[in-house]
């Protein structure tokens, strides 16, 4: 926005310096105050010292829910009544606390008595207050002198004081502790010393101009810490908030039967299954109630019943508690058919809503065509929305539309639509559904909800949703949006993941290489470590893209500490040890956390005959190799041994397939470079292997991928392999999760069996990326 010279010059005589006019002028709101204010101010030259920058404060600080009351403010600003900023915000918070009082008009005599109107502190008031402060406090005083933190006798001056003038308190402040103290001495200019803390790792040092972390450790910390939206109750102070004459009664009645706790909900259609964005949004839902001891719905938006199904109703339920979430109460939008018909009848009895026989591409896009049945007689909407009711009008020949254009442009959203399905609830009671534009604000009102919060694509239909719940007179609840979440390389678009398992390209919706929830869970991706992500990424209005590497760390962090370590070789090749040192096998103990021995062990056969994996065995290998070659010895984990080879057996291809080796106690010799995994009289199980589904970071991208995302998928995704396992496998349960020492952590599956056991890979090591496949 350019401001004019003359609105420039209007700021500079408020007391705002050119730069500071011209910032202020490109911010549209608060110029727009301004501008106002400046109208009620009269003459700026004839204003008091420092009123108008104390106007430019209120300019500032102004919601638009109060705007009305700015010339009220004004006259107490220029009266010098209110006369510091502290008072003007006093006077705001008023205002806003009161505003959606009935009838409107402020009490003057309340107003003036929350803002201090009138109230002078004298300076001896002053000087006594922090007299008896500095007594208070003066051996902490005389020993760290100047250092002494004196912002906290401040405080308790503000305490005492509400309306003392600041810059008086800290002079009168400055004086008395010069008197106390005497001038500064060399030793109170020196710089302080830090003192050094033992045994403690120093914080991480923040960059200066680093930004603060909008994420948190765990949901309960970011709910808590970084997390501040209205109190209940408190809808009105939110900005866009519509006041009406009934929002105080409507406001107490709901804070009578919620008992002024959080009450939240998580709102999903059953016809999918929920994927690694719906985790945060049952994540920010359900945790933000649960942070403020509240209560959080699962409220299933069942109004299209051609595509709902009842898989998809237990998958969703399941996901939600697998997360770790129990919801207050399990509800469905089909609960309220019968009210949010009604509703629809009043909407159109008062003129709000209108049947409508435009088809569904001439409502589509923008700018459509205006509906020539918009000003059609109530009496005949009535009518014609009971025959759409009772069956007597083709789907698609009419529709019900509300009497609104959202922010994004779009005119008269579809409340109701034909469609002759029979739902999996109510049967063929009914053959009209409601929208989601109607339906959602309806339904949140309906269970007093406090928090709405959903994505920021619901941001452009905040609007009707305030405009809905006014229009009926019933409570209307507030909206939050928040980014969503998205993960690069891959897809979770309902439809297209429909595609991908036509194609035969996954298996099904739990197949490990989607994100999918019920697929995370079959990989073994632990509930904690999802949500722990989700905490790391915040609840910012920003659009959150990140790679699978960032989930794939949290769940690193998780496992990292809850894997039992277990010996597997995933590409056997056969050692026989002719030396072995008993005549019959030796039982070896392991640990399960190799850096916690307190959390148990578990025992391992070792035998003459063991297998290693191929790829720790280099026929040709240079100095940086560290494990076992001709040249090289190596030791076995954990048994205490190390080998060494004598011999090397190869097929008539010229394939190694055994090695004969010799052995000696790990005392017994040097400390060899390398330690290998190994396995002795092992059970076969499945290994399955997985890499990313796609090539590019966005496959549905179109400039990225021009033949579309089915062109983009990773033909080796998915590798299967027969490992050897140790046998303490053999009674291991579904999800069941393990850390394979030295190659990764792995989840049973559910595909395992008695006998037949199978592995998916969850994670790789940490140090895995870093590794150089020489070593």
């Amino acid at each position: 926005m350019t401001a004019s010279p003359e609105l420039l010059i209007k700021f500079q005589k408020l007391g705002l310096s050119e730069q500071k006019a011209k910032e202020t002028a490109k911010n549209v709101n608060v110029t727009k105050n301004l501008e106002l204010a400046i109208k009620e101010c009269g003459e700026l030259e004839k204003l008091g010292e420092g009123v108008g920058m104390l106007i430019y404060h209120l300019a500032s600080k102004i919601k638009p829910q109060v705007i009305d009351n700015l010339p009220f403010l004004v006259k107490y600003i220029t009266s010098n009544k209110l006369d510091s900023t502290l008072r003007i915000d006093a006077g705001l918070e008023f205002l806003l606390s009161n505003t959606h009082k009935k009838g409107g008009s402020v009490d003057v005599a309340e107003f003036e008595k929350t803002c201090g109107v009138g109230i002078v502190v004298t300076p001896e008031e002053i000087d006594n207050a922090i007299s008896s402060l500095i007594s208070k406090h003066k051996s902490e005083l005389l020993e760290q002198r100047y250092r002494f933190n004196v912002f906290k006798i401040m405080q308790d001056v503000r305490t005492q004081l509400k309306w003392a003038d600041g810059k008086a308190i800290k002079n009168e402040l400055d004086v008395q502790i010069f008197d106390l103290l005497g001038p500064k001495t060399e030793e109170d200019l020196k710089p302080a010393t830090k003192e050094k803390k033992k045994l403690e790792k120093p914080e991480a040092t923040k960059k200066k101009d680093e930004p603060e972390s909008v994420g948190a450790n765990t949901i309960a910390e970011l709910m808590k810490t970084k997390v501040h939206f209205h109190a209940p109750g408190e809808n009105h102070k939110t900005d866009g908030y519509v006041v009406t004459d009934n929002t105080e009664r409507l406001l107490k009645e709901h804070l009578k039967a919620t008992g002024g706790k959080v009450h939240s909900r998580f709102p999903p259609e059953p016809n999918g299954i929920l994927h690694i964005g719906h985790a945060k949004a049952i994540n920010i839902n359900f945790g933000y109630a649960a942070a403020h001891n509240g209560v959080c719905n699962l409220r299933y938006d069942d109004t299209n019943p051609e595509k709902e199904e009842e898989k998809f109703f237990v998958a969703i339920k399941d996901m939600v508690e697998w997360l770790g979430y129990k919801p207050a109460k399990i509800t469905h939008s089909s609960d309220n058919f019968q009210q949010l018909y009604e509703w629809a009848v009043v909407l159109i009895k008062k003129g709000l809503a209108y049947v409508c026989h435009q088809n569904a591409d001439e409502m589509k896009g923008f700018n459509p065509k205006p509906s020539p049945w918009r000003e059609r007689p109530i009496e005949e909407s009535l009518l014609l929305f009971e025959d759409m009711k009772n069956g007597k009008i083709d789907e698609g020949l009419a529709t019900l539309r509300m009497k609104i254009t959202l922010e994004e442009g779009k005119m008269d959203p579809v409340a109701y639509r034909i469609k002759f399905c029979s739902h999996h609830r109510t049967g063929d009671a009914w053959c009209i559904y409601p929208t989601y534009d109607y339906t959602h604000c309806l339904c949140d009102s309906i269970e007093n909800i406090t928090h709405s919060l959903c994505t920021k694509e619901f941001q452009s239909r905040r609007s009707s949703y305030y405009w809905l719940c006014n229009a009926l007179d019933i409570y209307c609840p507030v909206q939050w949006e928040y980014g969503r979440l998205n993960m690069n390389y891959t897809v979770v678009s309902k439809r297209k993941i429909g595609k991908l398992i036509t194609e035969k390209i996954v298996n099904d919706w739990d197949d490990p290489r989607l994100f999918t929830l019920t697929a995370l869970k079959r990989r073994g991706f632990p509930a904690e470590a999802i949500n722990n992500f989700c905490a790391q990424m915040g609840v910012t209005g920003a659009l959150v893209s990140v790679d699978p590497s960032m989930l794939d760390a949290a769940v690193r962090d998780v496992l990292n500490i809850t894997a039992a370590r277990r010996l597997v070789v995933l590409e056997p090749l056969k050692v026989t040890i002719t030396n072995f040192p008993s005549d019959k096998p030796l039982s070896v103990e392991v640990p399960n956390f190799p850096q916690n021995p307190e959390k148990g062990s578990h025992k391992v056969v070792f035998d003459r005959t063991i297998y290693i994996e191929k790829t720790d065995f280099l026929e040709n290998a240079d100095k940086n190799y560290h494990r076992l070659s001709p040249q090289q010895s190596v030791g076995l984990r954990h048994a205490g041994f190390v080998i060494k080879v004598d011999k090397i057996v190869k097929d008539s291809n010229g394939e190694i397939i055994e090695l004969i080796c010799s052995c000696d106690k790990s005392d017994a010799v040097p400390k060899p470079k390398g330690f290998i995994q190994w396995v002795s009289q092992p059970i076969e199980v499945e290994v399955r292997l997985y890499d990313l589904l796609f090539k590019h970071k966005n496959p549905e991208d179109t400039n990225e991928v021009p033949g579309g995302f089915l062109s983009d998928c990773n033909k080796d995704s998915l590798t299967v392999l027969t490992a050897y396992a140790d046998k303490v496998f053999e009674n291991v349960k579904v999800y069941e999760k393990f850390q394979f020492e030295r190659i990764g952590f792995f989840s049973v599956d559910t595909d395992s069996k008695k006998g037949h056991i199978v592995f998916n890979k969850t994670v790789g090591l940490k140090e895995d990326a870093g590794k150089s496949k020489a070593k």
